[in-house]
């Protein structure tokens, strides 16, 4: 295949020598997706240390929207190294974060006065909206799903759904915690159509999760992936988002949209909120907004974000210069290329293909996507829907066998999701899918 070249088995003799010594020196509890070491990345191509070419299918698990080795990105953190590494923007400030906080809130939805605060990942962007929710207002329960993932540290544990291997054997987890069960399309009742479970799933959150569960008038904030990073891709209906938002404000409840890995154009639009038609009081931020260096942003209504005392929020390196100016760089380039029209374009080609899959295949169980944001569920039985995890395993390893670098999810660990740079082009984004069609059609014909 043309983008990628394997010259030697895989992982290759240096990534095992590298892998040997991880396996000394790095903690057990740090995953490895792969056994590849990276030696350079440029767009969606990665080069290994042993010199082998694979297509990039992962993206950093959504960080790089606009490519590896972005050279206007390179160029503006080679010039900041250059000047200052960091001085503590609460200490001594500097302008790119007063520009980032200002372009952020341009850019999120919402036609409202807005303000921003900087933090250094999706689990401090999300913990620190839930701290501003229940200062302002004056309530301590929250609300989030049981398929959403939010982070590794505590509170955002607290929030995931996922028990192993996230939570497991970590707990006790933070009280007053409340979980609703996130739309599955593919999964609901066979009865039901999507109407009819949007329904459901509403009249069981009035009716029940708000009178057995939790009062609504000690709600401060629901917690919202507008599609599931790790739990999948699954995609709410539209009526769904819309209603809970409304029933959100009638009792005063801040809706908080997790866009850490829907952001900056994934999905087809620059956030997933726009596909629902809301407006998030807050929304939480990270990965691709700087493009794979440690930032996160919370951005909300002016008087909420206000409502924290002086010192409440910040941190030692939150907002550091560099991810600041690449950040800055990162929507610029985003905004100047329309990558979101890019993301529905390579959404289109790969639905296609999914389509075609899920049609001629016993494994695939569903295809679904948003944007760039594509998933395939893999299933022992396509009637019963059970999940196959250790399949959906040997798919992962074979395609980066074979030169595509692809990642799994899903709370059940069946599907496989794609989160290509959306600067792939259409020659590696449509042979990295032939990858990936010929590794499943062959798991296929084992069943």
């Amino acid at each position: 295949m043309k983008f990628i070249k394997i010259k030697t088995m895989i992982p290759g003799p240096k990534s095992r020598k590298l892998m040997a010594e991880r396996k000394k020196n790095v903690s057990n509890g740090i995953p490895a997706s792969t056994p590849i070491f990276i030696k350079s990345g440029n767009g969606a191509l990665i080069h290994d240390v042993d010199g082998n070419t694979f297509i990039d299918f992962s993206g950093g698990i959504g960080a790089t929207n606009i490519g590896h080795s972005n050279s206007k990105v390179v160029g503006v953190v080679k010039n900041q190294a250059e000047k200052f590494f960091h001085s503590c923007f609460q200490v001594v400030g500097y302008e790119a974060y007063i520009q980032l906080a200002k372009k952020l809130n341009r850019i999120t939805p919402g036609k409202f006065a807005k303000k921003t605060a900087l933090f250094n990942s999706g689990a401090e962007a999300v913990e620190n909206a839930v701290k501003i929710a229940r200062k302002f207002t004056g309530r301590g329960a929250i609300i989030s799903f049981e398929e959403g993932f939010h982070g590794r540290t505590l509170l955002a544990l607290g929030l995931t759904g996922k028990v192993t291997p996230y939570k497991l054997g970590f707990g006790p987890f933070p009280s007053e915690i409340y979980k609703l069960h996130y739309p599955d399309l593919y999964r609901k009742p066979h009865e039901m159509d999507e109407e009819q479970y949007t329904d459901f799933l509403l009249d069981d959150l009035e009716n029940d999760f708000f009178k057995a569960v939790v009062d609504p008038k000690n709600v401060a904030a629901l917690v919202m992936e507008l599609v599931t990073g790790e739990g999948g891709f699954l995609i709410p209906p539209k009526r769904y988002v819309l209603e809970l938002k409304k029933i959100c404000k009638e009792n005063g409840i801040l809706f908080i949209a997790d866009e850490v890995q829907t952001g900056f154009g994934r999905t087809g639009k620059i956030f997933a909120s726009e596909h629902f038609g809301i407006e998030p009081d807050l929304i939480c931020m990270a990965k691709s907004l700087s493009n794979g260096l440690p930032l996160s942003a919370v951005t909300g209504r002016k008087e909420i974000m206000d409502c924290v005392q002086e010192g409440g929020i910040g941190g030692t390196f939150v907002g550091n210069p560099l991810s600041c100016v690449s950040a800055l760089e990162t929507i610029k380039f985003i905004e100047k290329r329309k990558l979101w029209i890019r993301a529905r374009e390579i959404g289109n080609i790969v639905m296609e293909r999914f389509e075609k899959l899920k049609e001629d295949t016993n494994v695939v169980g569903d295809a679904r996507g948003l944007g760039a944001m594509c998933s395939l569920e893999i299933v022992k039985d396509k009637v019963t829907r059970e999940p196959d995890k250790e399949k959906t395993k040997k798919i992962v390893k074979k395609c980066y066998e074979n030169g595509l670098v692809i990642l799994s999810a899903g709370l059940f660990g069946n599907c496989i999701r794609t989160l290509m740079p959306l600067v792939i082009k259409d020659e590696e984004l449509k042979g990295g899918l032939s990858v990936l069609e010929k590794i499943v059609k062959e798991e296929d014909e084992k069943k």
